[in-house]
């Protein structure tokens, strides 16, 4: 994710040397320099099955498809061999694996190997996989035992990973956010509601239709994002008779949401579970009220009523009152206000590369002392 750059660039400019590997995509060379920061890619199967990387949705391929299936063990080899090549190379003292599976798997070999520590962070999409399956959870806790730091990008990742693996002492640490990129400005418009995020069911924009064909002001919605429910969603929008209110826009790039997000009354975030919510924090840095639920990370941003404001999760009677609410209210620009004001202080991509730089030099004096 864009983030990862983000943390890497400030990284950087504290004075920590970054080296990054990372797998194949389309349309991106196999090595780079990214603003002096090297970037190896491995390629891990033929460019047709190259398809489990940048979708956030690696578990369901990998489900579905036996060439998913086989590129999966090519992504682990690959990433192995790369990982191995670039610490000789580079000669870090330090590796930070994201995402448990494949990274920290794959690192706990490569560190292992090496003899050096390793930090893991947990974002989400990692976790779940570990909730939902026996043999995940198992790697899960291999991973941890064998990282000397472990961290995730919310409170309730937190919970969710000592659940599984109590002897595990996850660090909430989030990710950055591009706090120079997203800015307010613009003309709002008065009843725009505005969605951002993967068209499917984890992401709740079908509770947000129903919430929509509920609400008394006739709001309209952009919905930005694709997703295996796109076509089901659609009919449903139909059925609740939302044609003429909703624009899909499909899946855009992170400078194209700017105008959006500042062009909305409120900024829709219905999901189940969130393990961040990267999209709520982008939206308080425009100044954008934010209405979501109080699952999963965003309680983490989001303090109802005062940075934005939380509806009980799945409940999209509540949520239409919510939204009619804050439409109707004058109250809804000094909480964007101060939404804004709390998520610079908090992922501004200083302030987390120094949290970072700080763990790091931790996990390097007890290495030492050893």
């Amino acid at each position: 994710g864009a983030f990862l750059l983000h943390l890497a660039r400030a990284l950087a400019d504290q004075d920590v040397r970054v080296s990054v590997v990372a797998p194949a995509g389309d349309h991106l060379p196999a090595d780079e320099v990214l603003d002096g920061i090297p970037v190896h890619r491995f390629r891990y199967a033929p460019r047709r099955y190259q398809r489990l990387a940048y979708t956030g949705q690696m578990a369901e391929e990998v489900a579905r498809s036996l060439g998913a299936k086989l590129a999966l063990l090519g992504f682990l080899g690959s990433e192995f061999a790369s990982g191995t090549r670039v610490r000789r190379d580079f000669e870090p003292s330090l590796l930070h694996a994201h995402w448990w599976f494949p990274g920290g798997l794959v690192g706990s070999w490569v560190s292992g190997l090496a003899g050096i520590p390793m930090v893991t962070t947990m974002h989400g999409t990692d976790v779940r996989l570990a909730m939902g399956n026996s043999l995940a959870r198992t790697l899960l806790r291999h991973t941890l035992a064998h990282s000397s730091a472990v961290t995730t990008v919310s409170t309730w990742l937190a919970g969710q990973v000592k659940a599984m693996a109590p002897r595990s002492d996850p660090v909430v640490s989030p990710m950055p956010v591009a706090t120079s990129l997203f800015t307010p400005g613009g003309t709002r418009h008065p009843d725009r509601l505005l969605f951002v995020g993967r068209l499917n069911a984890q992401k709740g924009i079908g509770l947000l239709l129903e919430a929509m064909a509920a609400m008394r002001v006739p709001a309209t919605l952009d919905a930005i994002g694709d997703g295996t429910d796109a076509e089901a969603l659609r009919h449903r929008a139909g059925a609740l008779g939302l044609e003429s209110r909703i624009r899909w826009h499909g899946a855009l790039p992170q400078p194209q949401l700017l105008e959006f997000y500042r062009g909305a009354a409120a900024l829709v975030v219905p999901s189940r579970e969130e393990g961040f919510g990267l999209v709520a924090v982008e939206g308080q840095l425009c100044e954008t009220p934010v209405v979501a639920f109080a699952s999963g990370g965003l309680a983490d941003s989001i303090e109802d009523g005062v940075t934005g404001y939380l509806t009980p999760p799945g409940d999209a009677p509540a949520l239409a009152v919510a939204l009619d609410r804050v439409l109707s209210s004058e109250a809804r620009h000094e909480v964007g206000r101060a939404g804004r004001q709390s998520a610079v202080a908090r992922y501004a991509p200083e302030s987390v590369a120094r949290r970072y730089r700080l763990l790091y030099e931790s996990v390097l004096s007890g290495a030492d002392s050893r």
